[in-house]
């Protein structure tokens, strides 16, 4: 009999798999971290996601400075090895734009979102351990895509063409809805709106009593994240009864 971390490193695998499958316009570069980082996203589900929690974090896509390179949700270079302390090795996707190449763990650039987020965490947890013992945070989106243009520019999933974003979304909304259910959470909260609403999607094609919610989203694209972004977002937890 599986155990719960297999259950989730296998269900990771078949996602991997169908998004692989997906094709998309050429306007694009396409980046799978589950594929060129699987070694420390396994890592982190086998480490940390291996029984039941109180509540879900989930974020939109990966970072192309966080996740990108780590294979980590939010995945900021020091706290992927300060707090969650996960070393390993990454690879490099089939074709990589010129501005947007994958160091790995070399990566000198801190992703603030990334900062942000697990610096919060580890402030209210103290640990991985005791925060993982009480939440789980993911991606609804496994993918990274940017233009072709001269700078990469990066291109969330809500962006994409009407069928290309039906097909993703389709196969993402499952995976969502199947970690939910393994997971067990009672607080689905959603880092931005977009996330809160797949959340919604699942919670109600779920029929259970599910508490909905969100925060902001760290990003310093998000003009009020960048003032007491750590401070409004324990406000906001402690408001829905997570803290």
């Amino acid at each position: 009999m599986l155990d719960f971390a297999e259950k989730v490193r296998n269900r990771t695998l078949l996602l991997r798999s169908q998004v692989e499958s997906l094709r998309f316009s050429q306007d694009y570069i396409v980046y799978d971290p589950l594929d060129y980082a699987w070694e420390l996203h396994e890592q982190y589900i086998l480490r940390y996601q291996g029984h039941p929690v109180e509540a879900i974090f989930l974020g939109m896509n990966p970072g192309p400075f966080g996740m990108a390179q780590t294979g980590i949700p939010f995945g900021e270079i020091n706290a992927v090895r300060s707090f969650l302390k996960i070393e390993g090795n990454v690879g490099k996707p089939s074709f990589e734009h010129p501005k947007r190449p994958i160091l790995g763990m070399d990566i000198q650039r801190s992703e603030i979102s990334g900062k942000r987020l697990w610096s919060l965490f580890s402030d209210h947890y103290g640990s991985a351990e005791r925060c993982f013992s009480q939440i789980a945070v993911l991606n609804y989106c496994p993918l990274v895509f940017m233009d072709r243009g001269p700078t990469g520019k990066n291109i969330t999933p809500d962006k994409l063409p009407k069928i290309e974003r039906f097909a993703l979304e389709t196969i993402c909304d499952s995976y969502l809805f199947d970690l939910v259910a393994i997971l067990e959470p009672t607080y689905l909260i959603g880092i931005g709106n977009y996330a809160k609403a797949k959340l919604e999607k699942i919670a109600e094609s779920q029929k259970r009593g599910f508490s909905i919610n969100s925060i902001l989203h760290p990003s310093p694209g998000n003009p009020m994240a960048n003032k007491g972004w750590a401070e409004k977002t324990e406000s906001r937890l402690i408001d829905i009864g997570l803290w």
